[in-house]
């Protein structure tokens, strides 16, 4: 069993507190407790992120002792010159896992899955002497069946081990997947997890819904490479703290 894992947030789950006032939020869920962060929304147009140059977000993240754990971005952030400035970014950062945050587009038919694998296998390889990585982060439609398979499957099947599977429970759940079983199936795919209830309203709690958590936990931390469990969950507008405080307290509760 590996060590204790390190528990960060999705910004987007306070997208609204960060379009207010991003210093003060990083602040607030750093005296929450969280101890990483995960920005949302980047499609490598530019090395900056909400208006603040990479520097100045390394320097914000340092001064409330935050790594940065992850980015989601846009599969376009992955081609071309927004590569380059992608990598710029996330090494200021310190972030290593730089994964899709949905691409509808894409995972909607066998022909476009398989595009969309092959982007993600030659990214990972001109990431890894940069010990950074790509991956993909689930969404509901995910799990729809594209001739015999989830998209999903379908995805994970055709992608080097390296490519980051990082599921999101609730999502997955939504969607008509199994968690668990997407964890059994894909051992060693699963760098960063994203936390989220499912068999309840959105704004439910960790711990309140119909998640099996005590399993998720498990294989998380006996048959996967996991360093990173990331909290996804708000208020709808992401506004307000009370809901990730609660969340965190409950995986602390759990001996999280």
């Amino acid at each position: 069993m590996q060590s204790k894992i390190p528990i960060g947030i999705q910004l987007f789950s306070v997208r609204g507190e960060c379009q207010k006032d991003l210093p003060a939020t990083l602040e607030a869920v750093s005296r929450i407790g969280y101890v990483g962060v995960e920005p949302w929304g980047y499609n490598g147009e530019s090395i900056d992120w909400m208006g603040y140059s990479a520097v100045e977000l390394r320097q914000m993240l340092d001064d409330n002792g935050l790594a940065c754990c992850g980015i989601h971005l846009r599969t376009e952030a992955l081609l071309g010159d927004n590569l380059g400035r992608t990598i710029e970014l996330n090494q200021t950062l310190g972030n290593r896992f730089l994964v899709v945050a949905a691409d509808k587009g894409r995972m909607s038919s066998v022909a476009s899955i398989m595009e969309l694998a092959q982007i993600l296998d030659q990214v990972a390889a001109k990431l890894a002497a940069r010990g950074m990585f790509t991956g993909y982060h689930a969404h509901g439609f995910d799990f729809d069946d594209i001739e015999g398979e989830t998209a999903w499957n379908r995805l994970f099947s055709n992608t080097q081990p390296e490519v980051i599977m990082q599921l999101d429970t609730g999502n997955c759940a939504a969607g008509g997947g199994d968690p668990v079983a997407v964890l059994e199936k894909f051992p060693q795919r699963a760098r960063s997890v994203h936390l989220r209830e499912y068999g309840q309203p959105a704004d439910a709690i960790i711990g309140d819904g119909s998640g099996d958590w005590e399993r998720v936990f498990e294989l998380c931390e006996n048959s996967q490479n996991t360093e990173w469990y990331v909290v996804e969950q708000g208020s709808a507008d992401g506004l307000g703290f009370e809901i990730p405080q609660q969340c965190l307290e409950a995986l602390k509760g759990m001996g999280k």
